[in-house]
């Protein structure tokens, strides 16, 4: 805790100066984010480091393996899914960013066969919810037996996994009808901070390229 305040103080004391004009014009005006990013809350991906962003670009969320819920999924703490009707039908985000990693100690307990642990219902019910990922690695990635390539490409599969589940959200469906949102699918290698973009046309990631859209 004694770092967390002394950090505040320094942001205070130090930082705050660079940013003092874009935060007056950002609490006179509200926000108006081009980007809604979802991502893990894994404490190595943070999506305004990786994406050099400053305040007010990215309406940023995080959860446990950066899962996407269908929509008819309606139940009082699916705050992800709140979110993105908000940003979608509220501040009227631009693009949507999907990311995964490599890593994911959620990825890694989806792949595992261990018995759930009673005292961790909601984090099984989540997790859950990323059953067709389970099922998906079964069928089509046989050939991966170590543990951290089967996570590895879960990550990747729960992305695809995620982004066909957004379009469910009527509001993005009718913002994507309209041509004015885009959805992109981002996987990012915590030990090198490379980033990969998915392609739709091939159905695999690749190396990212700032003119991929």
């Amino acid at each position: 805790m004694q770092q967390l305040i002394e950090g505040v103080h320094k942001f205070r004391l130090e930082d705050f100066g660079h940013y003092r004009e874009l935060f007056q014009r950002l609490s006179k005006k509200g926000q108006n984010p081009h980007s809604l990013f979802i991502t893990c809350a894994d404490s190595r991906v943070l999506a305004v480091l990786m994406t050099h962003s400053k305040p007010g670009d990215l309406f940023v969320v995080k959860n446990v393996g950066n899962i996407v819920p269908p929509s008819d999924m309606v139940h009082a703490t699916n705050s992800t899914a709140a979110a993105i009707e908000f940003a979608t039908g509220v501040l009227g985000v631009r693009d949507i960013v999907l990311c995964g990693h490599t890593q994911c100690g959620a990825m890694h307990a989806l792949m595992d066969d261990a018995p759930q642990d009673p005292d961790m219902p909601h984090l099984n019910h989540w997790l859950r919810l990323a059953q067709p990922v389970r099922d998906t690695l079964t069928q089509h990635y046989p050939h991966l037996t170590d543990l951290e390539d089967r996570a590895t490409a879960a990550a990747g599969e729960n992305v695809r996994f995620g982004l066909k589940n957004l379009r469910t959200y009527p509001t993005v469906a009718k913002r994507l009808a309209e041509g004015s949102l885009q959805l992109h699918g981002w996987m990012f290698k915590i030990a090198t901070a490379e980033v990969f973009a998915y392609d739709p046309e091939s159905g695999q990631f690749k190396p990212f390229n700032p003119d991929l859209s």
